[in-house]
Order: C-alpha cells, then sequence, then structure tokens
C-alpha cells in the first residue's frame, strides 16, 4: 500500500494533497491573514501542518494496517499512544525553534494590549496540549475510516470476485446435469429413426448438434439474447418427444418477440429437465404445460408437470438441480426475481418472474 500511495496512482495522491491544502493549510493562513499576519508564521504552518501529516500516514500506512486490521489492537494502541507523544514533543520543539524576532515582538504586543484591556488571561500551556491532542486523534480517526472503507471495499470486490467463480462453477455443474442419458438416448432414438425415416433422424441430428453447440460455446457469456435460449428449449422438447409416447401431452408456449431481452444463460433448462425427469409415464397419461411470456420488462415463466408415482425411493438428486437453480438466481438477479414452487399430489409447479431491463 505504501509503495502504491507513494507512486502509484496520481489521482489518488492529489486527492491526499488538497485534502491536507483545505483541511489544514488553509483554515491556519486565513486565521493569520486576518491578523494581518501571514507571512509572519508560514514557517510554523508548514511544520504544523507536517506534524499532523505524520499521525496520518503513520497510522494510514503503517500502524492501522499491520497492527489494527490485523486483530492486534492492543499492540496498536501502544504504539500510537508513543507516537502521538513523540510528534508533540517534535511540535514543540519545532515551534519553538521556528518563531521569529518579528513573531516575539508581534505577541509580545499581543501581550500587552491583553493586559491593557483586562482581558482574560491568554490561555495556558495545557490548552495548547489538549489542542494537539485532540487534533491528533481526530487525524489519526480520519486515517482509520479511510483504513476501514478501503478494506471494506477490498472484501466487498473479493466477495464479487468468489461469487462470480461460483457461478461459473454452478454453470458448469447445471451444464453436466443436463443429463448425458438424455444425449445417449437421443442418440438410440436417432438410430432407431434412421431405418425408419432417414429424413426425422438428419432433423433429429441436427438438432442434437445445435444443443451441443449452445452448451459448449454461447452459454459460456454472461448473457445471452432470450431468443438463443428459447430456441434451445424447443430443441430440447423436440428431442426429448422421441422418447414419450402418444400417453404424454407436452403443451409449449413461448413469445413470437422477445423485445431484444438478454438473459442469462440455462436459467429455464433446470426446471424442464425436472418436469421431463419426474412428471412422465409410459403407462398412464401424464403432462407437461411450459408457458414463457415477455410482458414490460418481465419474463414470467410457469412450468407445470404431473406427479408420477414410479414405486421407486424418492431420489436425493432430485432437488439438486432446483436448488442451484435457486441459487444462480439469487447470485444473478438479486432483488428482482420471484421463485414459487408449489406442489400437491397431483402436480407440480415452477412459477418464476424476472425484472429484465431491456438491452
Amino acid at each position: 500500500m505504501k509503495r502504491k500511495l507513494l507512486s502509484g496512482n496520481r489521482l489518488h495522491i492529489l486527492l491526499h494533497v488538497l485534502a491536507w491544502i483545505f483541511l489544514f493549510f488553509l483554515p491556519q493562513y486565513l486565521m493569520m491573514l486576518a491578523w494581518g499576519r501571514s507571512g509572519m508564521m508560514s514557517g510554523r504552518l508548514y511544520f504544523n501542518t507536517a506534524v499532523y501529516a505524520a499521525v496520518f500516514y503513520i497510522n494510514y500506512i503503517w500502524l492501522i494496517p499491520q497492527f489494527f486490521l490485523k486483530d492486534r489492537k492492543w499492540i496498536y494502541f501502544l504504539l500510537i499512544s508513543v507516537m502521538v507523544f513523540a510528534l508533540y514533543w517534535v511540535s514543540d520543539w519545532g515551534n519553538h525553534l521556528l518563531v521569529t524576532a518579528d513573531e516575539q515582538r508581534f505577541m509580545e504586543a499581543m501581550r500587552e494590549i491583553w493586559k491593557k484591556n483586562n482581558f482574560p488571561k491568554p490561555p495556558p500551556r495545557e490548552f495548547h496540549i489538549y489542542i494537539y491532542l485532540v487534533t491528533s486523534i481526530l487525524v489519526s480517526g480520519f486515517a482509520m475510516g479511510l483504513r476501514v472503507m478501503g478494506k471494506l471495499a477490498k472484501n466487498e470486490a473479493e466477495r464479487k470476485d468468489l461469487e462470480k467463480a461460483k457461478l461459473n462453477s454452478e454453470l458448469a455443474l447445471l451444464k453436466s446435469q443436463i443429463s448425458p442419458h438424455f444425449f445417449f438416448n437421443t442418440m438410440n432414438n436417432i438410430y432407431s429413426l434412421i431405418s425408419l425415416n432417414q429424413n426425422d433422424a438428419g432433423e433429429a441430428v441436427l438438432k442434437l448438434s445445435h444443443m451441443m453447440r449452445y452448451l459448449l460455446y454461447e452459454s459460456e457469456s454472461e448473457l445471452i439474447p432470450l431468443e438463443r435460449e428459447i430456441s434451445f428449449m424447443r430443441n430440447y422438447f423436440d428431442l426429448m418427444k422421441l422418447r414419450i409416447n402418444e400417453k404424454v401431452t407436452v403443451n409449449v408456449s413461448f413469445p413470437e418477440e422477445t423485445q431484444n431481452i438478454e438473459v442469462s444463460p440455462l436459467l429455464f433448462i433446470p426446471f424442464i429437465e425436472n418436469a421431463f425427469k419426474h412428471g412422465i409415464s409410459y403407462r398412464e397419461k401424464s403432462f407437461i404445460d411450459i408457458v414463457l411470456q415477455v410482458d414490460e420488462g418481465k419474463i414470467n415463466f410457469m412450468c407445470r408437470n404431473s406427479k408420477v408415482l414410479s414405486g421407486k425411493p424418492k431420489e436425493k438428486e432430485s432437488g439438486i438441480g432446483l436448488e442451484n437453480a435457486r441459487k444462480r438466481l439469487k447470485l444473478l438477479y438479486p432483488g428482482k426475481h420471484k421463485l414459487e414452487i408449489d406442489e400437491d399430489d397431483e402436480m407440480f409447479q415452477v412459477l418464476l418472474t424476472i425484472q429484465i431491463s431491456e438491452s
């Protein structure tokens, strides 16, 4: 930090210089100017400002980051006490050394005026010590505030970096959760189609390649056009239909116009895959309803499916995808989304609303 402060960001250094001019040097200079003695006390003015600057920067550069922020507070308070008292003696010595003959005569004349007009006695020496201590405490507190704010800002930046890394890892996990069995089963279905209808088989291969391209390349972006996400879901539905029979009813509704909206990739597919995984039966009637609407900067998504009693123990994995989707939404759209998941004995339903800014 010291290296950065002294030789790094020029704007940072300029702000420090301006702060010392306006907070310490300028008020004292104007006070001397009002007395008509601005030139007389310039040496002491520079010196006193330098002493308080030393109090600030010893705190800011060394004491606070090395001791206070590392939970060695008792050492910090011990060292700052020693520093403040040591700099007081330096200040007292320097002020006596820098007193000029003209300034001495001026102060003697002021004492005579003070006595002649029966003014109260001038402040004792202890008063000047009090002023020095109070000012040093304020300067140290200011250094502490800047350092703590900088530490908090750094922690926040690190937190955001960690969340971003976590988000990327969760996205990678989400890609892997689009079950490999889906691709294997799709390839088997395509193989069966080749002998029956080569055109349909070729179309299925094309849709599968589009899906894989989307997963491998396009979904790496932070935001993608909503129409690309919809295209991915359409291909998913078309390929899943190769696996289901007439007992399963799938109703899908997507908007014709997406209003140039962009979204994070793979937001909706966990809910859709969950519906196909747990909501269809090959022996009894079942259904899946998917509706996505765009309305005044909002995306409204509904995924509803029948609940099928498979007779198998409830899989732990059944809730992992949904929980990851919930976490991603909290990271991607904090305070800008509403997710409701309801279920009963016959139906499972997801309602998701996302506030989106149009691009």
